[in-house]
């Protein structure tokens, strides 16, 4: 039992090292010497927890997936009990993803989503789950939206979510907060227009 909990909480200094190592140096600029030492485990230890600094990159996309999928869910549950309207339902999720600590790992990781058919593939997954929790979240601003109109809304959705968490290099104007409520707001007008 003992030795589970360590090789646990090896497995996350290790994972929360390399966001903050790949994210200030790249994932390919990182050495394994250098993750270990910044973990505070030996390089072995990081061999027999991962096969590689992709296997690496694949476990941090999968947790910040699952992250993102129970934050969708939770407010997706909280606009179905009526604790939240839509409009801050999409602010609420859109602030998550605009103030992005780590947005030049998530840089990283998508350039090694193309490379890595296992990283394509939990960004794939994750893009999939978050479609059909917008699009439970966009029926509910808009319920008269079905088909390709449905599939047209949560894909600009999506794209925006994506954009939006990268937004620092387009030198932004307007605060994290700022840009969440407005998008929001636009987000929900668009919706209730459609169709």
């Amino acid at each position: 039992m003992v030795a589970v909990q360590h090789e646990r909480s090896g497995r996350e200094r290790i994972l929360d090292a390399a966001r903050d190592l790949f994210a200030a140096h790249g994932f390919h600029q990182t050495a394994m010497s250098e993750l270990a030492a910044a973990a505070q485990v030996s390089v072995g230890q990081i061999y027999r927890l991962f096969k590689g600094k992709e296997d690496i990159i694949d476990a941090i996309a999968a947790a910040d997936t699952g992250k993102r999928e129970a934050l969708i869910r939770s407010l997706q549950k909280r606009l179905e009990d009526g604790e939240i309207d839509a409009e801050r339902t999409f602010e609420l999720l859109l602030l998550e993803v605009t103030d992005n600590p780590h947005e030049a790992l998530s840089f990283d990781i998508l350039a090694e989503s193309f490379r890595n058919p296992r990283v394509g593939n939990s960004i794939g997954d994750m893009c999939v789950q978050a479609r059909k929790s917008l699009g439970d979240i966009v029926r509910t601003v808009n319920p008269n939206l079905s088909g390709e109109m449905l599939r047209g809304a949560e894909e600009v959705i999506l794209a925006c979510i994506f954009g939006l968490g990268h937004r620092s290099l387009s030198g932004p104007e307007l605060s994290a907060e700022r840009t969440a409520q407005q998008a929001a707001h636009m987000f929900v007008a668009a919706l209730r227009a459609m169709g």
